[in-house]
């Protein structure tokens, strides 16, 4: 590929980023009246995106504001932005009067300087933060380098992978280098040539001796969003060079004290993320509807068996794409599916797996009578009765309160395409719950009683629920059941299984954000139930979206969403008797598209819990697409059940997590 073309295609990152930054900025993530602008036409980014960049911007901002605050006493100070772009952070300081006795330099490809310049000239807002720019001194033409030359700020136009040029034009520009430095690389070097990302690094380190280095690249390339993540770049000709050699917040530090700097600390922005103040969070998160959580936290390190479990695609040739739906096993070789989003949109019928002796047949299942689309509701079957679908919504400000009863009948049951479904909606008395998505729904019996057990979940205005309602089918009546004992933390995207007359409950997004690790019983009493607490040990990473199946003696999760640690979650076994608990990784070599387990449906295939099904999953990755699981998979879980007795019942030590890393010990005393 030319050189130009490649080029340019970095440059068109920049367009990109302002553009999601404007819209962060317009819908009141932070404030920055200057970026508007570097703009042509504003356009709003989805809830995802402006979250993104806020905590990039926050993150930024705040190690800014450190280094100015640290270096006030100095007499001269300086910041180096790498790769500006359309940046306005000098405009910004400008404006907040916090650049005494400091200069900002930025430096970008020519052809950006040269936007750059020409967008600043043609702002009279931007102008009166220049009043010493001598415009007659330079013209649209200007070959550069120095695009913009005032007191307190230089715009150049360079490339920084010719480090005795760009030295020499920042010396010439004013750049000093015994003074305190604040050096900007935010999402630059990655797209260079490693070596020179890493020769830039070095330099810096030797040229700017009482420097601090901020820099904001990408991290993980090998989880599945990593690898949607690269796809994206690779198509926009912007390849991510410094990933896959420095994956991890450990690389990355390491990748700096070779390069000649003192001391460097990584921190991953979940981790910043919840370093900042809550009441700052719960502003942030209620600037806009959101229910994409497939995103202070100790660091957690988990200890992975040397088993692994393997994933393979399903016999047959059922393509299911979808998150957000739900599942359940109608009989022992048919399996239902119903509501969530594909590309087309939301799905609006039913999906029927049956498996035959070539393997799984899939076909849209037709319905009669009552229809909607929801999505994150839950999806209950009911032997002999049919299956109750119960909450979802269809937007985040749309929940649904109709319950729904199903029953199906099968022409031939080696043809999926003969079922049919009857949907009526339940008229049920009693004081139900609210309408609400993201809960579970779980089958419990009690004397020759049906009950389903509602617990948890999300609303338009109620980030998490802790409330329990029981509905007893044979009544269609909201039972007011006791309930004894200390309720479990409010929560949503968690799993609850039944279990021994009761239930097991595990992990789901707590509030605040926060990712939960507990495990929790419901047991029967001859009153009604009860919360008892299990403990497990060793502890296990919190995480959330996942799915879970009780077992024998174990409860085994499968898959999610953790904040704690690298890579993603693979396969967790609990002994429900002992409280022991031991993690093991998914072997998904077998699988030719990146697996994403989150926003998922899983149901056991057999008595023994040998094979586990897993249909859909995925979501939209940040600005990189939308990547849905293509085809269901077989995971085998016989080598982790055939370990478990011994593995849960070894000596294990508990997971020390690490503290946070304190930004103060970054910057050097002055």
């Amino acid at each position: 590929m030319p050189i130009y073309t490649q080029l340019a295609s970095v440059q068109g990152t920049n367009d990109s980023s302002v553009v999601s930054k404007v819209s962060a900025a317009t819908r009141g993530y932070f404030h920055d009246e200057f970026l508007q602008h570097f703009v042509c036409k504003s356009l709003r980014r989805a809830p995802l995106i402006n979250r993104g960049y806020y905590v990039r911007w926050k993150a930024v901002d705040h190690c800014v504001k450190q280094f100015l605050h640290v270096t006030d006493s100095c007499s001269r100070r300086q910041i180096l932005s790498l790769g500006a772009g359309f940046d306005s952070l000098y405009f910004r300081l400008h404006a907040e009067k916090a650049l005494q006795r400091a200069v900002v330099f930025e430096v970008d490809f020519p052809d950006v300087a040269r936007r750059k310049a020409a967008l600043i000239r043609g702002s009279s807002r931007l102008k009166d933060a220049l009043s010493d720019w001598d415009l007659s001194s330079q013209t649209d033409s200007a070959a550069g380098p120095v695009y913009v030359s005032s007191a307190q700020y230089n715009l150049l136009g360079l490339d920084l992978r010719n480090g005795r040029m760009a030295e020499e034009v920042l010396r010439v520009a004013g750049l000093q280098h015994n003074i305190p430095s604040l050096v900007l690389s935010e999402v630059v070097l990655t797209y260079m040539e490693t070596s020179w990302s890493d020769a830039v690094i070095g330099w810096v380190a030797g040229i700017l001796p009482q420097a601090l280095f901020v820099m904001y690249e990408q991290i993980c390339p090998d989880d599945p969003f990593g690898k949607v993540m690269q796809s994206h770049f690779l198509k926009l000709n912007s390849k991510i060079h410094a990933l896959c050699q420095y994956p991890d917040t450990a690389a990355q530090t390491q990748r700096f004290l070779q390069k000649g700097w003192d001391k460097s600390v990584c921190m991953d922005m979940n981790q910043f993320y919840f370093s900042l103040a809550e009441v700052e969070r719960e502003r942030m998160e209620k600037l806009e509807p959101f229910d994409e959580f497939e995103s202070p936290i100790p660091r957690m390190v988990p200890k992975l068996e040397a088993i692994s479990v393997a994933a393979q695609p399903i016999a047959g040739t059922p393509c299911v794409e979808g998150a957000g739906m739900a599942s359940t096993l109608l009989e022992p070789s048919l399996l239902l599916l119903t509501g969530g989003y594909g590309r087309g949109g939301r799905n609006t019928g039913a999906v029927a797996l049956i498996r035959g002796e070539a393997g799984w047949r899939c076909a849209l299942a037709e319905l009669n009578g009552e229809r909607d689309v929801r999505m994150y509701h839950t999806l209950t079957s009911v032997p002999g009765w049919g299956a109750v679908v119960i909450g979802g919504r269809t937007s985040p400000r749309n929940p649904i309160d109709s319950i729904l009863r199903i029953t199906h009948c099968l022409s031939d049951e080696h043809d999926p395409k003969t079922m049919q479904l009857s949907v009526e909606k339940m008229v049920c008395t009693g004081e139900g719950p609210k309408a609400r998505w993201r809960h579970t729904t779980t089958l419990l019996s009690q004397g020759d009683r049906n009950l389903l057990f509602v617990f948890g979940g999300h609303t338009e205005r109620e980030s998490v629920l802790g409330d329990a309602h029981f509905l007893c089918l044979e009544k269609q009546h909201w039972m007011d059941i006791p309930v004894e004992g200390s309720f479990p933390e409010p929560r949503h995207s968690h799993s609850a299984c039944a279990c021994g007359g009761g239930l097991v409950m595990f992990g789901g997004l707590g509030g605040g954000g926060v990712p939960l690790g507990d495990a929790v019983l419901l047991k029967p009493t001859p009153a009604g139930f009860c919360w008892e607490r299990l403990h497990l040990q060793p502890a296990l990473v919190p995480r959330y979206s996942h799915s879970a199946h009780v077992i024998g003696e174990n409860l085994v999760v499968v898959g999610g969403v953790w904040l704690q640690a690298d890579r993603v979650p693979g396969v967790a076994v609990i002994n429900l008797a002992t409280g022991g608990s031991i993690e093991v990784s998914i072997d998904t070599s077998s699988v030719p598209w990146p697996l994403m387990l989150h926003s998922f449906c899983s149901e056991l295939l057999d008595p023994d819990g040998a094979e586990l099904v897993l249909i859909g999953g995925g979501g939209n990755c940040f600005s990189f697409g939308t990547h849905l699981n293509a085809h269901p998979v077989i995971l085998d879980l016989r080598p982790v059940l055939q370990n478990s007795t011994q593995l849960l019942h070894c000596v294990r030590e508990p997971l020390d997590p690490a503290d946070y890393f304190p930004w103060m010990d970054l910057l050097p005393s002055y």
